[in-house]
């Protein structure tokens, strides 16, 4: 599968699941010099995206996309993996000295396996990019890192098809995928949550333009805790400033009470790594988390 400078040779690609991860793939792999040839799309939605961004994929069955390609794109939701992986299989699909990649963060190359005994080569790609179904989605995506996990000896194969999509492979044992996507789903997809809760509440006490307010001091706490951790910390449960913790509840109650529990297990969580860093003095610690209590 590799050429003699190292490169995997020019492979006919095909996407099974030309969603927004899917495609985008499929046009990074292409940029990269490879093929896409085939796809399944059975909406509306993923059709218009084989049509826009995968112009030259005839659309076909997932098992005459396999048949028609080198590697295959396994781009499904996480549940639908498994029940795919089985199908091409006892479908009798030719998959022999094909590569299959799946995107699923949560599974490694084991989920392949009905595939990887009638010979197929498994891979687990995983990029760690968040994907909005926009057309910087694609831009996106080789300023990233990708999750690889792979047999070993299929370890260059994976890495390189990384690399080629302008992205930077970071190995990823069998075993801790599942750790692994828990890690970017509760910082990416959380993050989302906590801000779009923020802008909220600061409607509610009528601020015109939330984002607005929010950019600044998002981007400079995004950048505090990538750089420094635990220690790029600031706020009053680092003070220990449990009058202030009390009222933000009280507020948080009268006026969106969906947000209580949340805030006051982040809240909780947030103390806890502080005094574990010797931020926080225990006896402001023991107040705060007395409020926090109730």
């Amino acid at each position: 599968m590799e050429t003699t400078e190292g490169r995997p040779a020019r492979l006919r690609v095909g996407v099974i699941g030309a969603g927004r991860v899917g495609s985008v793939l499929g046009v990074a792999l292409a940029r990269a010099g490879h093929r896409v040839v085939a796809a399944s799309a059975v909406s509306d939605a993923s059709r218009t995206r084989v049509e826009e961004r995968l112009p030259g994929a005839r659309v076909l069955e997932p098992a005459r996309v396999a048949e028609a390609s080198d590697l295959v794109l396994l781009t499904v939701p996480d549940d639908a993996l498994p029940d795919l992986v089985e199908g091409l299989a006892a479908t009798g699909t030719d998959l022999r000295g094909k590569i299959l990649v799946h995107a699923s963060g949560a599974h490694g190359y084991g989920i392949l396996a009905p595939a990887t005994v009638v010979g197929a080569l498994p891979l687990a790609l995983h990029p760690a990019m968040t994907f909005t179904g926009r057309d910087e989605d694609v831009e996106r995506l080789a300023n990233c890192a990708f999750g690889v996990t792979a047999p070993e000896q299929l370890r260059p194969i994976a890495e390189a098809l990384v690399v080629e999509m302008g992205a930077e492979p970071v190995w990823i044992a069998e075993d801790r995928r599942t750790l692994y996507h828990a890690a970017l789903a509760g910082g990416a997809n959380h993050l989302v949550t906590l801000v779009a809760d923020s802008a909220s509440l600061l409607s509610a006490a009528g601020v015109p333009e939330p984002a607005r307010m929010l950019a600044p001091m998002l981007s400079a706490a995004l950048d505090n805790a990538l750089r420094l951790g635990i220690h790029g910390l600031s706020g009053p449960v680092l003070r220990g400033d449990a009058g202030t913790v009390a009222g933000h509840v009280e507020q948080l109650r009268e006026h969106a009470p969906e947000s209580v529990a949340s805030y006051v297990e982040l809240a909780r969580l947030t103390a806890d790594r502080a005094i574990n860093a010797g931020m926080l003095k225990p006896e402001d610690a023991a107040r705060l988390l007395d409020v926090l209590r109730r």
